[in-house]
């Protein structure tokens, strides 16, 4: 009996959500997807019965990985995205042995197995964060309603369960009835939030920092003061310190050239079969896979960094080369300030490698190090699972190949044979996810390396923009779609 046959029970009874038999209305698409949207907001705001201290272990990822310090979303996207790193590997290695593109029974299994993974990713993300001290149970509670603080600490862990199914089948949810994807909505929904609040956030809605528009209000106002800015001093202060221009042409610049990259392609021309001088064009954008693989290499790096607190918390005393924390043996947040985890760590501001700032003990050829680590993983992971994602999402050349010939469209001057249309695509698609996969890694790096406004990180910045862009133009298509309903015949129903 092969894996399939005995896992089939199991995983084709997973709870779904039930995809639509027919054409969705754009108007029934939007509505699910704002409501999915103000959902996710408002478990955002639902805290986490019986929290008392408590620290964000996932810290400069928390971006990337959506969801809510303290919040029943605690655990974010997090086990969706490890879950799809593990498929990555599996599928990309070939030993699961599904045919997802043609065989109905294994894209079921697929789906269920995805599931299930997420569900037992959510149960081992969830686990250390309760119980080694990163949430801690309050006393008081535990009193108030007679149970101790380890009965409590199970409640807790229960609802950070459930807020990680749910957040699941809100992202089905988005992809069946709404628009896009539930991990981009989150993502973007998360990062706006920040982004906005960078600009105008104020002292008195308690946000924890001041916003660049009221602090620039204060310095032209001498609220806040600063060093004359032809000194060296001065400089620092505007460029880094409260004026915090780098962040802003840093911002500026990552939305700009988010757009431009989404906007080089090369486009393949088509034409139809029978329906003589109906012509198209098949693009073949720079950043093919689009950004979502870099979703994957982060949360690799936020697993490892995961581990490396774990460890720290559990195991204070650890070999020096393995890992040194600015609070070793605490269950509070510590970062990583030497040995592996240290050197495994992303750049997270301008404050992690210039050294010549005073911010950082690390020694100039430790910092590096660190960077040079850090540009070669995300170069090199950018662009290995950006071939996964093209390869796993039917993106690749042989798939695109038969939905062309499915739609009775040509290449103009060749065979209509799916083989021939494969051979000419193989010209392009490989090479351009590649570079397109290496070059978003480049930007996120640069990105973090130069700091952002507010508390977002350069790589939440580059996935907001690109995933906006995409979802632009999937509405845009959606609209298109909806006021010529013979091209929904052309693209299939």
């Amino acid at each position: 009996m092969s894996w399939k046959e005995a896992a089939e029970p199991v995983l084709t009874r997973m709870p779904a959500v039930k995809r639509p038999t027919g054409h969705v209305p754009f108007r029934r698409k939007l509505g699910w997807t704002a409501g999915i949207l103000v959902l996710y907001f408002f478990l955002t705001n639902v805290g986490i019965y019986g929290l008392g201290q408590n620290s964000d272990i996932f810290g400069q990822f928390r971006t990337i990985l959506a969801g809510s310090q303290g919040s029943i979303l605690q655990v974010g996207i997090g086990p969706i995205v490890t879950a799809s790193i593990v498929l990555q590997l599996l599928g990309g290695a070939d030993l699961l042995g599904l045919d997802t593109e043609n065989n109905p029974r294994d894209q079921a299994l697929y789906q269920g197995l995805q599931k299930l993974l997420v569900v037992v990713m959510t149960v081992l993300t969830a686990l250390p964060m309760v119980f080694a001290g990163f949430l801690r149970p309050s006393p008081q509670i535990a009193s108030q309603i007679g149970v101790s603080t380890s009965v409590l600490g199970w409640i807790m862990f229960a609802q950070i369960f459930v807020g990680g199914l749910l957040i699941l089948y809100m992202d089905e949810v988005i992809s069946k009835w709404g628009v896009g994807s539930g991990i981009g909505l989150f993502i973007i929904a998360g990062v706006s939030q920040r982004l906005i609040g960078g600009f105008i956030a104020w002292s008195g809605l308690g946000a924890g920092y001041v916003g660049f528009f009221p602090r620039w209000w204060g310095i032209l106002t001498g609220q806040v003061e600063m060093d004359p800015i032809l000194t060296s001093a001065g400089l620092r202060d505007l460029f880094l310190g409260p004026g915090e221009l780098l962040a802003l042409l840093t911002t500026l610049f990552i939305f700009g050239i988010v757009v431009y990259a989404e906007s080089v392609r090369v486009e393949i021309p088509l034409s139809h079969a029978r329906v003589k001088g109906a012509r198209g064009r098949f693009p073949v954008k720079l950043i093919y896979a689009s950004v979502l693989p870099m979703i994957l290499v982060r949360a690799l790096q936020a697993n490892v960094q995961f581990l490396g607190r774990i460890l720290n918390a559990q195991w204070g005393g650890m070999p020096a080369w393995l890992g040194n924390y600015s609070n070793p043996g605490g269950g509070g947040f510590a970062e990583p300030i030497g040995g592996l985890f240290y050197y495994l760590a992303p750049i997270y501001a301008p404050e992690d490698w210039m050294w010549w700032l005073g911010e950082t003990t690390a020694a100039p050829w430790q910092i590096m190090i660190r960077v040079g680590i850090d540009l070669t993983f995300m170069l090199v992971g950018g662009a290995v699972f950006a071939v996964f994602w093209v390869e796993t999402t039917g993106m690749g050349p042989h798939s695109t190949a038969k939905q062309i010939q499915n739609s009775g469209m040509q290449i103009p001057g060749f065979r209509q044979s799916p083989g021939v249309t494969e051979k000419v695509l193989e010209r392009y698609i490989p090479q351009v996810t590649v570079i397109g996969g290496a070059l978003v890694g480049l930007l996120a790096v640069m990105a973090n390396m130069l700091g952002t406004i507010g508390q977002v990180t350069g790589t939440g910045l580059l996935l907001t923009v690109s995933i906006t862009y995409k979802l632009y133009e999937e509405i845009a298509e959606e609209q298109m779609m909806e006021m010529h309903p013979m091209m929904r015949e052309m693209f299939g129903d």
